[in-house]
């Protein structure tokens, strides 16, 4: 398998996505209907499914770029993460969010070594929770705030946006490998 470690860490802040297209993948955070959140996640959650069962899924393609396999590692986590800073901002007023370091987590959870069957279907739990919970936002608690651990702010809106763009994206990326 490939060496976990030759993915150079991504230290961009993606926030700017909430306030402009995205000139990869293309995502329009605007474009996202509160209503249609849940549904989206779902759908990304089924559409990385083909890729997964790609033979090769679990194989980098170019040097310092993720597998597939890789990827739907990440998403899956992304989601559990996001799932609970949301959860976080409908339960608690305001909270801090602690640090996720997304590439630590790759090297620990050894995203080279998961099997990409098994990765789909915790990818499709994983989506079908944040997505339950997007789904049963209280209208009155959209604009509801948390702070990320750098000092980003966003409410619960913003952070599904900026939450989708991150899964959308990594499709994007996997398609754009193959």
């Amino acid at each position: 398998m490939s060496n976990p470690s030759a993915v150079e860490p991504d230290t961009k802040d993606w926030t700017w996505v909430l306030e402009r297209p995205c000139g990869e993948c293309g995502f329009v955070a605007a474009d996202v209907e509160r209503a249609a959140l849940g549904a989206a996640v779902r759908a990304n959650a089924e559409a990385f499914q083909a890729a997964l069962a790609e033979p090769d899924a679990a194989r980098r393609r170019t040097t310092g770029v993720w597998s597939t396999a890789e990827y739907a590692c990440h998403v899956r986590d992304v989601h559990r993460v996001f799932d609970a800073r949301v959860r976080s901002m409908l339960e608690d007023d305001a909270p801090t969010f602690p640090n996720w370091d997304q590439d630590q987590t790759a090297l620990a959870e050894r995203y080279d070594l998961q099997e990409p069957a098994a990765v789909g279907t915790e990818l499709l739990a994983a989506a079908a929770r944040v997505a339950d919970t997007y789904d049963a936002v209280p209208h009155d608690a959209w604009d509801r705030r948390g702070v990320r651990s750098n000092g980003s702010e966003f409410t619960v809106d913003t952070i599904a946006r900026y939450h989708l763009h991150d899964a959308v994206h990594h499709l994007w990326d996997v398609r754009r490998s193959r």
